[in-house]
């Protein structure tokens, strides 16, 4: 018999209790909410219902631990501070290294909040996402008191180079979340025959993670339609089908955001409702939002008197892309003329008038109409 039992305490299935006080919480153990309360009156921590009970638990077996360790009887309270304190801070930090070690090896990055803003107000998909997936995942009170579920994965469709990842980026920065991008490329790193291992292995680390933007590009590589496919493409489809319901029965603020440039690729058990929450076309800019990243990539050079307006006219079928790379011409242009002339050069309109006929436009009205086809289709928000 042990000096505990000898004081007159008693082994309840592996917890030990004092008789005269402790017998009476076993017997009376309050409910969820009365735990949770309870928690809250002694150390001011919040914590849900749904966990509370069990902790409630695992902090009068703490208690015993603690009257052995000091040789006399401890309070509820005083062994409620000390493990809530001490217990569950070790578990934080551990928790804490954990996420740490997962974005080291994920290469996740914090985004600047700032490239939300180079995304123009006009452009449709920008005022989806914000009434979509921005405001109920930042309006969190608001979105549970009229029962709004915020979105967990989504699809971003659309032609090449129109901004897709751009957006994904944006939504990372906006709302303060890790940023992980994946590529099929790195999950085939190995080799194909362990691409689905690797994805299944990536889901996992990525579900420990806390707000955090799981980005995957050209998903159409990862989960292209079965019907023709071979053996090995339909497993890795079979196997993201797997990992989409867990993601999405998972309490924790994770976004799995997939962007695509051929939606139609795309294995049809994905498209239906009840896999992706959302599925976004981001097609091409009018000229507001070409202008906002005109003027957002022309703010970075030694400009003198440039035309926004005059330009942008001559650009309709230009992508994003088609501009970082039209800047590209132009600055490096400003960049050889200074040194041939050895003074100060500035880029002027006429200098990106020569340069839009060496940038090809990535839209044609033939992408357009098909765009625009995919859309009538498949778009779900």
């Amino acid at each position: 018999m042990t000096r505990m039992q000898n004081a007159g305490w008693s082994d309840q299935g592996g917890l030990f209790f004092n008789e005269e006080e402790d017998m009476e919480i076993v017997a009376n153990i309050p409910t969820p909410e009365e735990c949770a309360s309870q928690i809250l009156d002694y150390t001011g921590h919040i914590v849900e219902p749904e966990a509370a009970g069990e902790l409630w638990l695992k902090i009068l077996q703490h208690k015993w631990f603690l009257s052995e360790k000091l040789g006399r009887d401890v309070g509820i309270k005083v062994a409620c501070l000390d493990f809530i304190e001490n217990t569950q801070s070790n578990q934080q930090d551990v928790r804490e290294e954990e996420i740490a070690r997962i974005l080291r090896e994920l290469g996740g990055t914090l985004v600047d909040s700032g490239i939300w803003d180079t995304i123009s107000d006009t452009q449709p998909p920008k005022k989806i996402v914000e009434k979509r997936i921005i405001l109920p995942l930042t309006k969190v009170d608001l979105a549970r008191k009229h029962g709004v579920v915020p979105p967990k994965t989504i699809i971003f469709f659309g032609p090449p180079g129109t901004g897709k990842t751009h957006f994904v980026r944006a939504i990372a920065g906006i709302l303060k979340w890790w940023y992980v991008e994946v590529s099929p490329s790195d999950l085939m790193a190995e080799g194909q025959d362990r691409l689905g291992l690797n994805l299944k292995t990536l889901m996992e680390k990525a579900l420990r993670l806390e707000e955090a933007v799981i980005f995957i590009d050209e998903f159409e590589e990862i989960a292209a339609s079965r019907d023709n496919a071979s053996r090995m493409d339909k497993s890795i489809t079979n196997e993201f089908l797997k990992q989409v319901p867990i993601l999405k029965k998972l309490g924790g603020k994770i976004l799995l955001i997939c962007a695509t440039n051929y939606i139609r690729e795309l294995d049809a058990a994905l498209l239906r409702p009840g896999r992706f929450d959302c599925i976004i076309p981001v097609g091409g800019l009018d000229h507001a939002g070409l202008k906002t990243i005109f003027d957002h990539y022309l703010s970075q050079t030694n400009a003198g008197e440039v035309d926004s307006d005059r330009i942008v006219s001559l650009i309709p079928f230009y992508t994003p892309a088609d501009i970082e790379y039209l800047f590209q011409k132009v600055t490096h242009a400003a960049f050889e003329r200074e040194l041939s002339l050895g003074r100060d050069y500035q880029i002027t309109t006429d200098l990106f008038i020569q340069k839009i006929p060496e940038v090809k436009p990535s839209l044609t009205d033939k992408i357009t109409a098909e765009f625009e086809r995919d859309c009538r289709e498949f778009r779900r928000y």
